[in-house]
């Protein structure tokens, strides 16, 4: 898999979570365990677009 197919995966993940967390914010009562877990999960994988995105801008 090559480093841009990746980081636009990573990028559709990235999204999929912002309308899951979206989505559970607006819920009446949600759940801050669920919110915090998602949280983590996108920064965890904006930490990653952002390293593929300097290894890219190397090559």
């Amino acid at each position: 898999m090559s480093l841009q197919t990746r980081l636009d995966s990573l990028k559709n993940r990235h999204a999929t979570l912002e309308t899951r967390l979206a989505a559970e914010d607006h819920r009446p009562r949600p759940d801050s365990q669920t919110l915090d877990q998602l949280k983590r999960e996108k920064l965890r994988l904006k930490d990653e677009m952002e390293r593929l995105q300097r290894n890219l801008a190397t090559t």
